[in-house]
C-alpha cells in the first residue's frame, strides 16, 4: 500500500521502468521532459514508476510506453524485451519531494520495445515537449541520466540475444 503526502495524492513508489524504445535500425526514440535540470534540456527514453506493489514491471513498461508515448507495445510489429536487469540510484534532490520522507534510493528495472518505423508518436504534454529518434550512440550521449545512456550503449547486445 502506498503512503500518502497528507492530501490525496500518493508518494510514488520508488521502483521504476526504464524503456528504450528502438526501431530495428537502432534509431532510438528519446523524449524532453517538460522540467529541465540545472538549466538544461533533460532527453531520455520512457521512464515512469509502478503505480502499486501488484504492478508487474511487464504492466509499468507497457503502461507508462502507452502513456508517454501513445504507443501500445501489444500492437503486431512490437517486440517487449525484459532485460532482466535493474539499476539502483539516487532520486534526483528536485524529485525526492514526490516520495516518501524516508526515501532516497529509487530502483529502476530496464526493457527495450522494438516498433516499426513507422510508428506514430503521440506525447503526453504534461511531460514531454518533444521527440526525436536517434542513433542508439547518439542517444547515449544525449541523455541526461547516466543510467540512462549506459542503457543505451547496452542496447545492441540486449537485442541480439
Amino acid at each position: 500500500m502506498q503512503a500518502t503526502t497528507g492530501a490525496s495524492l500518493p508518494y510514488k513508489l520508488p521502483r521504476s521502468v526504464l524503456v528504450i524504445i528502438h526501431t530495428a535500425d537502432l534509431q532510438v526514440l528519446l523524449l524532453r521532459r517538460v522540467s529541465q535540470m540545472e538549466g538544461q534540456d533533460y532527453w531520455q527514453p520512457v521512464t515512469g514508476s509502478q503505480d502499486s506493489d501488484s504492478e508487474s514491471w511487464q504492466e509499468t513498461a507497457i503502461r507508462e510506453v502507452f502513456e508517454e508515448t501513445g504507443i501500445d507495445a501489444r500492437q503486431p510489429g512490437c517486440v517487449l524485451r525484459d532485460w532482466d536487469l535493474e539499476n539502483t540510484y539516487p532520486i534526483y534532490p528536485a524529485w525526492r519531494h514526490r516520495y516518501a520522507p524516508d526515501v532516497c534510493m529509487n530502483t529502476e528495472h530496464v526493457f527495450s520495445l522494438q516498433v516499426p518505423s513507422y510508428t506514430k508518436i503521440v506525447l503526453s504534454p504534461r511531460e514531454h515537449t518533444a521527440h526525436a529518434w536517434h542513433d542508439w550512440q547518439e542517444a547515449a550521449q544525449r541523455c541526461y541520466s547516466i543510467s540512462n545512456s549506459e542503457a543505451l550503449l547496452w542496447l545492441p547486445r540486449f537485442i541480439a540475444s
